[in-house]
């Protein structure tokens, strides 16, 4: 036979199977196959276990509270709450009881844009320098090019986390969008980067081209569609609810306490700022595992919502080790393949002052799981979803999930700082007079500081509206201070650069010099 023939031959042959893969079970397809099948009574026999499983993870964890609700087959299957609203509290967590959501606003964002992509109203191709005129990068050329699908696919090449420092002093949506410009760049839609910001960029975009401020967009569009009451895109509706879970932080020595600063994340809404409790999630889990159909009605084409659920980005390179499975990011969603090979969508909240959040659905099986927790991420939700779905695929789980997750999470609570953990020198060199270091400081990115001298000592002064922070001394030009808000993680180092005439030219601020952006200039 010749090559030819052979060709025609396993052409035919792949052209019949996929006509039999199309009339067969979808199990039959090699392309999403596993060895295990589950079975309606499997699910049923893993809810039943939830009872037991939740309390006992809530205790050992400490976390104060947790809401889990669990979809199967477009039904709402469980819905429960445990523990309590807040640490030194005795209102219980029920179904209803609302939570900050933290990072899985993300994947409800996305969720909202994909309705403006169906409708035509954007595209997930469309420039930013088109919808948002005037937004600017470091490099003009990714500023041409720059797309709603790039920002929320983590593409940009913007740096991990960018323009989070900026919002923990002080500063609003629209200042952090002026001063992306000022942040190193990675190259252009081949790397990936996690960025708050650069999502919320996109979102933004979306929501003027469609005429409505954000909070308005993901309300109308897709929060009222889907009935979400328990809903909103703004801190002051979170705190308006009677019904809401407070956070509660996890101290060094491993005790509790509230949250000493309720994280207000109305500046990056579209990427940290949803409220929601498990009810409302529920439908919008119910939505996704049915590409974009609600009771019946098709509310996001099953193109688009599938556009949003492909990978797009590589989040796992490079890879921990060779056996380490791959991972994916879509649009504000993570993609994956779990033990039993099975797709998972998925994605993790983490607000350290007190948020702890994450869902996974498994489309093959049309199961969704929402753990909603108001406490400092400790890996409890992802344990508690991973125990469930061991449960589920194979009717057991031999795995301490909450162990594994609780180191993955440690690093979040980790102070790089130099002076962490370290004692004072015993002879530290004597300070600089107070009148060589007291001025004031520029720094494009993150705008003036000033240092000026009170009767209790040296104090600091940085943001748009100044926030003050006390000096102390510790050796020669170097000074400790303790920085506020989301990313702080407790002392840092404020080290001075005396000139030949003994007055400061510089000061540089530890816990800002990511990417050497720290350090202000008189």
């Amino acid at each position: 036979m010749s090559n030819t023939a052979r060709f025609r031959t396993l052409t035919l042959a792949a052209l019949l199977l996929g006509a039999t893969l199309t009339a067969t079970a979808q199990s039959r397809n090699p392309g999403n196959y596993t060895f295990s099948e589950v079975t309606p009574a499997d699910v049923e026999q893993a809810l039943a276990g939830l009872d037991t499983l939740a309390p006992e993870m809530l205790e050992r964890s400490g976390v104060p509270g947790m809401a889990i609700a669990v979809v199967y087959q477009d039904q709402l299957v469980y819905a429960k709450g445990f523990g309590v609203k807040q640490t030194g509290s005795d209102e219980p967590v029920d179904a209803e009881t609302v939570f900050q959501l933290a990072s899985l606003s993300k994947s409800v964002g996305a969720t909202a844009v994909a309705t403006a992509v169906s409708d035509g109203t954007v595209a997930w191709d469309d420039r930013i320098a088109d919808l948002l005129p005037g937004f600017t990068l470091a490099d003009p050329f990714v500023t041409e090019r720059l797309t709603v699908a790039d920002l929320y696919s983590h593409r940009s090449g913007l740096p991990d986390h960018a323009g989070d420092l900026l919002e923990d002093i002080g500063y609003g949506r629209e200042e952090v969008f002026a001063r992306l410009k000022y942040l190193p760049l990675d190259s252009f839609r081949t790397s990936y980067h996690y960025t708050n910001f650069g999502m919320t960029v996109a979102a933004v975009a979306v929501a003027t081209r469609d005429g409505q401020s954000w909070e308005e967009f993901s309300r109308t569009r897709l929060y009222e569609p889907l009935g979400m009451d328990a809903t909103s895109s703004t801190y002051a509706d979170f705190m308006a609810r009677d019904n809401k879970a407070l956070g509660s932080v996890k101290n060094p020595d491993g005790t509790w306490s509230p949250t000493p600063q309720q994280r207000q994340p109305d500046a990056q809404s579209p990427a940290g700022g949803v409220s929601s409790n498990v009810l409302d999630m529920a439908k919008w889990m119910r939505l996704v595992l049915a590409e974009g159909t609600f009771d019946g009605e098709q509310l996001i084409e099953a193109s688009v919502m599938r556009e949003v659920l492909t990978a797009h980005a590589n989040s796992s390179a490079p890879s921990r080790s060779l056996s380490s499975r791959p991972g994916f990011y879509g649009y504000g969603v993570g993609i994956g393949v779990d033990a039993s090979g099975r797709v998972r969508f998925s994605h993790s909240g983490a607000f350290v002052l007190g948020t702890g959040t994450a869902y996974a659905l498994v489309p093959a099986e049309q199961l969704g799981i929402v753990v909603l927790t108001n406490g400092t991420p400790v890996g409890l939700p992802e344990a508690v979803i991973a125990t469930f779905l061991d449960r589920v695929e194979s009717g057991e789980s031999a795995f301490d999930w909450l162990a594994a997750y609780g180191q993955l999470f440690a690093p979040l609570l980790a102070n790089p700082s130099a002076l962490d953990g370290q004692e004072p020198p015993a002879s530290p060199a004597p300070a600089p007079a107070a009148g060589q270091l007291t001025g004031t400081y520029a720094n494009d990115t993150y705008g003036p500081l000033s240092v000026t001298e009170t009767d209790s000592g040296l104090t600091l002064a940085l943001g748009p509206a100044p926030m003050t922070f006390p000096l102390t001394h510790w050796d020669g030009n170097v000074f400790a201070y303790h920085p506020t808000g989301e990313n702080a993680t407790g002392i840092a180092a404020v080290t001075f650069t005396l000139g030949p005439d003994g007055q400061a030219t510089a000061v540089t601020v530890e816990n800002l010099d990511e990417h050497d952006l720290g350090t202000f200039t008189r």
